[in-house]
Protein backbone atom coordinates (compact mmCIF):
# COMPACT_ATOMS: atom_id res chain seq x y z
CA UNK A 1 0.00 0.00 0.00
CA UNK A 2 2.71 2.46 0.39
CA UNK A 3 4.05 1.71 -2.68
CA UNK A 4 0.56 2.20 -4.40
CA UNK A 5 0.24 6.00 -1.85
CA UNK A 6 3.69 6.83 -3.22
CA UNK A 7 2.66 5.83 -6.96
CA UNK A 8 -0.67 8.38 -6.15
CA UNK A 9 1.37 11.00 -4.42
CA UNK A 10 3.52 11.11 -7.55
CA UNK A 11 0.54 10.67 -9.86
CA UNK A 12 -0.72 14.11 -8.10
CA UNK A 13 2.27 15.49 -8.86
CA UNK A 14 2.59 14.60 -12.48
CA UNK A 15 -0.73 16.24 -12.44
CA UNK A 16 0.03 19.42 -10.59
CA UNK A 17 2.76 19.96 -12.23
CA UNK A 18 0.97 18.98 -15.77
CA UNK A 19 -1.62 21.72 -14.40
CA UNK A 20 0.83 24.59 -13.64
CA UNK A 21 2.52 23.64 -17.08
CA UNK A 22 -0.68 24.50 -18.63
CA UNK A 23 -1.57 27.43 -16.56
CA UNK A 24 2.31 28.80 -17.42
CA UNK A 25 1.38 28.19 -20.84
CA UNK A 26 -1.63 29.77 -21.24
CA UNK A 27 -0.70 32.87 -19.28
CA UNK A 28 2.47 33.10 -21.27
CA UNK A 29 0.11 32.64 -24.69
CA UNK A 30 -2.05 35.44 -22.45
CA UNK A 31 1.02 37.10 -22.37
CA UNK A 32 1.94 37.48 -25.91
CA UNK A 33 -0.93 37.94 -26.86
CA UNK A 34 -1.63 41.30 -24.87
CA UNK A 35 2.27 42.38 -25.87
CA UNK A 36 0.90 42.00 -29.76
CA UNK A 37 -2.16 43.72 -29.03
CA UNK A 38 -0.13 46.60 -27.48
CA UNK A 39 2.13 46.66 -29.98
CA UNK A 40 -0.42 47.18 -32.81
CA UNK A 41 -2.20 49.65 -30.54
CA UNK A 42 1.44 51.29 -30.36
CA UNK A 43 1.90 51.38 -33.92
CA UNK A 44 -1.52 52.51 -34.90
CA UNK A 45 -0.87 55.27 -32.73
CA UNK A 46 2.19 56.31 -34.10
CA UNK A 47 0.83 56.03 -37.49
CA UNK A 48 -2.15 58.79 -36.10
CA UNK A 49 0.92 60.89 -34.95
CA UNK A 50 2.92 60.99 -38.12
CA UNK A 51 -0.54 61.46 -40.20
CA UNK A 52 -1.43 64.39 -37.95
CA UNK A 53 1.63 65.78 -37.80
CA UNK A 54 2.12 65.72 -41.81
CA UNK A 55 -1.76 67.38 -41.71
CA UNK A 56 -0.22 70.11 -38.67
CA UNK A 57 3.09 70.73 -41.31
CA UNK A 58 0.69 71.03 -44.64
CA UNK A 59 -1.52 73.61 -43.03
CA UNK A 60 1.63 75.86 -41.29
CA UNK A 61 3.14 75.82 -45.08
CA UNK A 62 -0.02 76.46 -46.45
CA UNK A 63 -1.02 78.76 -44.21
CA UNK A 64 3.10 80.45 -44.75
CA UNK A 65 1.94 80.84 -48.58
CA UNK A 66 -1.27 82.39 -47.94
CA UNK A 67 0.78 85.02 -45.87
CA UNK A 68 3.42 85.43 -47.97
CA UNK A 69 0.40 86.09 -51.53
CA UNK A 70 -1.50 88.20 -49.33
CA UNK A 71 1.31 90.33 -48.96
CA UNK A 72 2.83 90.25 -52.26
CA UNK A 73 -0.72 91.31 -53.50
CA UNK A 74 -1.04 94.30 -50.77
CA UNK A 75 2.02 95.61 -52.08
CA UNK A 76 0.92 95.26 -55.96
CA UNK A 77 -2.72 96.66 -55.08
CA UNK A 78 -0.99 99.50 -53.19
CA UNK A 79 1.82 99.75 -56.04
CA UNK A 80 -1.47 99.92 -58.52
CA UNK A 81 -3.01 102.60 -56.68
CA UNK A 82 -0.04 104.96 -56.36
CA UNK A 83 0.88 104.55 -60.06
CA UNK A 84 -3.02 105.27 -61.27
CA UNK A 85 -2.99 108.46 -59.17
CA UNK A 86 0.95 109.69 -60.07
CA UNK A 87 -0.17 109.21 -63.93
CA UNK A 88 -3.15 111.65 -63.63
CA UNK A 89 -0.24 113.99 -61.45
CA UNK A 90 2.31 113.47 -64.43
CA UNK A 91 0.81 115.91 -67.27
CA UNK A 92 0.66 119.07 -63.95
CA UNK A 93 4.41 117.79 -63.49
CA UNK A 94 5.53 118.40 -67.34
CA UNK A 95 3.55 121.47 -67.47
CA UNK A 96 5.18 123.13 -64.38
CA UNK A 97 8.68 121.52 -65.80
CA UNK A 98 8.22 124.02 -69.23
CA UNK A 99 6.77 126.79 -67.13
CA UNK A 100 10.02 126.84 -65.45
CA UNK A 101 12.41 126.39 -68.60
CA UNK A 102 9.78 129.66 -70.11
CA UNK A 103 11.20 132.71 -69.81
CA UNK A 104 10.01 135.49 -67.58
CA UNK A 105 11.39 138.82 -66.73
CA UNK A 106 10.00 138.45 -62.96
CA UNK A 107 12.34 135.91 -61.35
CA UNK A 108 9.94 135.89 -57.99
CA UNK A 109 7.18 134.31 -60.25
CA UNK A 110 10.00 131.79 -61.62
CA UNK A 111 11.17 130.63 -58.47
CA UNK A 112 7.43 130.35 -57.51
CA UNK A 113 6.67 127.34 -59.31
CA UNK A 114 10.48 126.05 -59.13
CA UNK A 115 9.57 125.66 -56.11
CA UNK A 116 6.14 123.65 -56.81
CA UNK A 117 7.64 121.65 -58.87
CA UNK A 118 10.48 120.94 -56.55
CA UNK A 119 7.58 119.95 -53.85
CA UNK A 120 5.73 118.11 -56.52
CA UNK A 121 8.87 116.40 -57.40
CA UNK A 122 9.78 115.28 -53.60
CA UNK A 123 6.20 114.13 -52.72
CA UNK A 124 6.94 111.74 -55.58
CA UNK A 125 10.27 110.40 -54.28
CA UNK A 126 8.63 109.67 -50.95
CA UNK A 127 6.01 107.56 -52.57
CA UNK A 128 8.85 105.24 -54.76
CA UNK A 129 7.91 107.51 -57.32
CA UNK A 130 11.38 107.67 -59.95
CA UNK A 131 12.26 109.54 -62.68
CA UNK A 132 13.45 107.06 -65.89
CA UNK A 133 17.17 108.24 -66.63
CA UNK A 134 17.22 108.68 -71.00
CA UNK A 135 19.15 111.39 -71.52
CA UNK A 136 22.66 109.36 -72.92
CA UNK A 137 21.47 105.97 -71.84
CA UNK A 138 21.24 102.85 -74.46
CA UNK A 139 17.67 102.53 -75.46
CA UNK A 140 15.51 99.87 -73.52
CA UNK A 141 11.89 99.20 -75.24
CA UNK A 142 10.84 98.52 -71.30
CA UNK A 143 11.67 101.64 -69.85
CA UNK A 144 11.66 103.82 -73.25
CA UNK A 145 9.37 104.73 -76.01
CA UNK A 146 11.03 105.70 -79.29
CA UNK A 147 8.81 107.98 -81.37
CA UNK A 148 11.89 109.14 -83.84
CA UNK A 149 15.04 107.77 -84.84
CA UNK A 150 18.27 109.58 -86.18
CA UNK A 151 21.25 109.61 -87.85
CA UNK A 152 24.29 110.85 -85.47
CA UNK A 153 27.68 109.54 -85.89
CA UNK A 154 28.40 111.49 -82.48
CA UNK A 155 26.36 109.15 -80.62
CA UNK A 156 26.90 105.08 -79.68
CA UNK A 157 24.23 102.43 -81.18
CA UNK A 158 20.76 102.56 -80.08
CA UNK A 159 21.66 105.75 -77.97
CA UNK A 160 19.35 108.31 -76.71
CA UNK A 161 19.77 111.52 -78.49
CA UNK A 162 16.33 113.62 -76.90
CA UNK A 163 13.34 112.91 -74.20
CA UNK A 164 10.13 114.39 -75.43
CA UNK A 165 8.75 113.29 -72.11
CA UNK A 166 9.79 112.03 -68.79
CA UNK A 167 9.33 108.27 -67.92
CA UNK A 168 8.19 107.19 -64.18
CA UNK A 169 8.93 104.59 -62.43
CA UNK A 170 7.24 102.86 -59.11
CA UNK A 171 9.99 99.69 -57.88
CA UNK A 172 10.42 98.07 -61.14
CA UNK A 173 6.59 99.20 -62.45
CA UNK A 174 6.78 101.36 -64.95
CA UNK A 175 4.02 103.68 -64.91
CA UNK A 176 4.73 106.23 -68.00
CA UNK A 177 7.97 105.24 -70.50
CA UNK A 178 10.05 108.35 -71.51
CA UNK A 179 9.24 109.06 -75.08
CA UNK A 180 12.72 109.61 -76.97
CA UNK A 181 14.51 109.84 -80.06
CA UNK A 182 17.27 107.44 -80.45
CA UNK A 183 20.39 107.89 -82.61
CA UNK A 184 21.78 105.27 -84.77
Amino acid sequence: MAENEEKDKKQDLKEEESKNNETNSEEANENQSEEMKLKDTILLQKKQLEEQDDRLKRLMAEFDNFKKRSSKERESLYNSLVSDIFTNLLPVIDNLEKAVQAETKDEGYKQGVELVLKQFKDVLKLNGVEEIEALGQTFDPELHEAVSLVQDENLGEKEIKEEYRKGYKIGNKVIRHSMVVVAN
